[in-house]
């Protein structure tokens, strides 16, 4: 097992050299970089005697944890991708860290960041996890870091969506491609809080795909320089947002009118109801508590042909007499209809009434 100590320290060509009236333990006490990326290390030992060490490089290692850094209290930047790394723990000490680098380990939940509130870049990408496993956010974390953060990046971590995010209220670059976020009304709802967000990274989204993805975003974040590695045209950005403004007015003008029109109410009348006599079928029309009253059903017209009163008479049997007789069954049962017939019509049918079948 490589471990990081003191004595790999002194070993190493690249850092400590003897020099004339220089002792390792001053070097030490002096140190501000430490480069030992690539080396196989795979846990760090005791550096408590670096207490000014303000970087530090341990990325492309075997770490599995973040130990022994509690004496790092100038710490400022420290990167550690590319290891094996399961949790963040033991952080908590380096409260000036502003740029902390974890990309490609094994992390699936992003917390123990409560104590870094001076923190501005946090990096996250490709972690290695397991198939159906997605990065987390703790909310404990999200809030310390509300005011601080000015740049995430959490692509490819199977990310489904980032609406605990919005409290990240100071981002400036946000990097989430390659990913499964498909809603871009979220994605709205999110940058319409980030006023300060200058450069979005959402390429390799179902997202992406969505009608108007691209003008959508760039109206919602006004201040947006670059989407997916292009940069925006400030006259189609102004365009776009006039347009935007164009719309909502037409609407909201649509909507006032709508809700100017006058309503016109029916009044329910019970003045006749149907089948709630005693005879179902009959119209019948209140009379009082006690009783109902029948009503008669509106008789069925059959309009008359025009100037019908007008057309002259025929001796015999004429058309007209034909078309507006009175027909009289066996049973002596008579069907009016609209025209009366004429005298003469009417004497033909008594005729006719009596001249054997």
């Amino acid at each position: 097992m490589v471990r990081l100590t003191v004595d790999l320290i002194a070993k190493s060509r690249t850092h400590f050299k003897k020099k004339r009236g220089l002792s390792l333990l001053h070097y030490l006490k002096t140190l501000t970089h430490l480069y030992f990326s690539n080396k196989n290390i795979e846990e760090i030992g005791d550096l408590s005697m670096c207490r000014n060490l303000t970087v530090l490089y341990l990325y492309d290692n075997h770490l599995t944890n973040i130990c022994s850094l509690d004496f790092a209290s100038n710490l400022t930047h420290l990167y550690l991708q590319n290891n094996n790394i399961t949790h963040m723990d033991n952080l908590s000490n380096l409260q000036r860290l502003s740029k902390l680098y974890m990309g490609g380990n094994r992390i699936v939940m992003v917390e123990g960041l409560e104590e870094l509130r001076g923190l501005r870049e946090l990096h996250l990408e490709n972690q290695k996890l397991e198939p159906g496993e997605q990065l987390l956010f703790d909310s404990r974390t999200l809030f310390a870091l509300a005011e601080s953060l000015c740049v995430l990046n959490i692509s490819n971590n199977n990310i489904e969506d980032i609406k605990e995010l919005a409290v990240l209220k100071e981002i400036q670059h946000f990097s989430a491609a390659k990913n499964k976020l498909l809603y871009i009304e979220e994605m709205e709802g999110v940058f319409e809080l980030w006023p300060q967000l200058l450069v979005l990274d959402l390429s390799g989204n179902p997202v992406c795909k969505k009608n108007k993805y691209r003008d959508r975003l760039i109206t919602v974040c006004r201040r947006l320089e670059a989407l997916d590695g292009r940069e925006i045209n400030e006259l189609t950005r102004q365009f776009l947002i006039n347009w935007k403004a164009s719309k909502e007015a037409n609407k909201r003008r649509n909507n006032n009118e709508m809700s100017a029109w006058p309503v016109v109410t029916h009044p329910q009348t019970n003045d006749f109801d149907v089948g709630q006599g005693p005879h179902p079928g009959r119209i019948y029309r209140p009379v009082n508590k006690q009783g109902w009253e029948p009503q008669q059903p509106p008789r069925s017209i059959i309009p008359a042909p025009p100037f019908a009163e007008n057309i002259p008479q025929r001796e015999g049997r004429s058309q007209l007499g034909r078309a507006t007789a009175v027909r009289v069954k066996k049973q002596g049962r008579a069907l009016p209809l609209a025209v009366k017939p004429s005298l003469q019509t009417e004497k033909k049918l008594s005729e006719e009434e009596a001249a054997p079948l």
